[in-house]
């Protein structure tokens, strides 16, 4: 191997100790987060099919709240993260107060969204097949779910402002922990209110939104308390509260280099929930299968995933102190060692697909499509590895107009109407159209490439 090639790809221990130092506290947090989302999955998994399957459906739609939070936070979090290379501490509380502002808005609009169409949307996901389970019952549990896990979502936008603004001006282990928290307290109340253990009662699907409930509560409790009592580090934090007003200009900046991407976010998250649609035409063995493929592969994605959020902010923290051949260098090491890291992936998830669906309680159709999803998945890790880190490339520098058209724009005319089409038009079996849709994002690999290649990213947005 070449010096050249190994520096321009590959880096040295200094960058590796920067590159982990922001990625691991992440990739803990994540990992945690995903086993025990995976435990939590097993333990509904084994009191039915009709309650798991109520579950992920409910779970489906409440991706697509999550995502909205996550785009909203992420587009004034650019801007955190180049206030903080910058030393702005004025500029961090605007985007925190509008943060918060928009997170309330999205939440609100998410609970009467789902209040009034709940029924409707998990209905679309509840078609008839051979052996396919009670789809009656599917409904209800997933209904009596929703319900109860509007409490906690008060909690969570709060939690994402703090949690985000947090790992954007370099703590990423404060979140962590508190994650770590938040999981083990709902792994320890969804056994007791799932099964009935200690005298409590057995509340099956229901004990698991509340277990859920009671997390969220514990987690945004340590983060607010945590960071106000740290505030000599966290300058950015005293004075936040004094006034809730955010100045016009700042939200005209924030909204239009953010309103993209939380658009973008949302747009994805529904295609997603409308590809998983289509895949439900097939079956409710299908919609618990891919259930039980997507818990278990999103623990093995965990690495990929922090690494896109390593991007973001170190890129971003580079750009920022507008150090451009910096910021080119890293996130061209990012990228490879993400691949890198996806092709182990896939190896792992070869080797273990046929394990992890025989830990629930469910028909051997469901355990086998389970199977079928998982070796898909693992087959497309390297692939996801570097569109992840590619998106948030093109997102580190405020180029939201781009990653919309780079990812949404790509889901909503390509992805989604393949697995339309596929699913409504042809008699495919359902693994055969979700090979086939992950197959078409080779081309969105291309244009993405060309557009990393190209350095269209590389700005600083916070001193124009």
């Amino acid at each position: 191997m070449s010096s050249t090639f190994r520096s321009k790809y590959i880096g040295d221990r200094v960058f590796y100790r920067m590159l982990l130092t922001v990625a691991v506290p992440i990739m803990v947090q994540n990992g945690i987060s995903n086993f025990v989302s995976l435990l939590d999955n097993i333990m509904i998994g084994r009191v039915g099919t009709e309650q798991m399957s109520g579950v992920a459906i409910v779970n489906q739609i409440m991706f697509i709240y999550f995502l909205c939070q996550f785009g909203g936070v992420s587009g004034a979090g650019i801007f955190t993260a180049q206030y903080f290379g910058y030393k702005d501490d004025d500029g961090i509380r605007h985007t925190f107060r509008y943060k918060l502002w928009l997170g309330a808005i999205i939440t609100a609009a998410a609970i009467a969204i789902m209040t009034f169409f709940g029924k409707d949307l998990i209905g679309l996901f509840l078609n008839e097949s051979e052996g396919g389970g009670n789809l009656q019952a599917t409904l209800q549990y997933g209904l009596g779910y929703m319900h109860l896990i509007f409490l906690g979502m008060p909690f969570i936008f709060v939690s994402f402002t703090y949690s985000s603004t947090l790992r954007e001006c370099g703590e990423t282990m404060l979140p962590m922990k508190a994650g770590m928290a938040a999981v083990f307290v709902n792994l320890v109340f969804n056994y007791i209110l799932i099964y009935g253990k200690f005298g409590f009662p057995e509340l099956g699907v229901y004990g698991a939104a509340i277990a859920t409930d009671i997390s969220r509560v514990v987690e945004c409790s340590i983060l607010v308390i945590w960071t106000h009592r740290h505030n000599s580090t966290h300058t950015y934090i005293r004075g936040v509260y004094r006034t809730l007003k955010v100045p016009l200009n700042a939200v005209h900046k924030f909204f239009l280099t953010g309103a993209p991407l939380l658009i973008n976010e949302t747009l994805w998250a529904t295609g997603i929930f409308l590809e998983n649609q289509a895949y439900s035409l097939r079956g409710l063995n299908a919609v618990a299968g891919q259930n039980i493929a997507n818990t278990i592969s999103n623990v093995f994605y965990i690495s990929f995933f922090a690494l896109g959020d390593a991007v973001a902010i170190i890129v971003g923290q580079l750009l920022g102190a507008g150090k451009m051949k910096e910021a080119k260098e890293t996130d061209t090491r990012i990228i490879s060692f993400s691949v890198i890291i996806g092709l182990m992936i896939m190896i792992a998830m070869l080797m273990t697909a046929p394990l992890f669906p025989r830990l629930y309680n469910t028909n051997e159709e469901a355990k086998h499509l389970a199977t079928l999803f998982l070796t898909v998945l693992a087959i497309a890790a390297p692939k996801d590895a570097f569109l992840h880190t590619s998106y948030f490339t093109l997102r580190s520098g405020g180029k939201t107009i781009i990653t919309f058209f780079f990812d949404s724009f790509f889901m909503c005319v390509v992805s989604v109407p393949t697995a339309f089409i596929l699913s409504r038009f042809t008699g495919l079996h359902v693994i055969a159209i979700f090979a086939v849709v992950h197959a078409v994002d080779l081309i969105k690999c291309v244009i993405g490439y060309v557009l990393v290649k190209k350095n269209v990213w590389m700005r600083n947005i916070v001193k124009q």
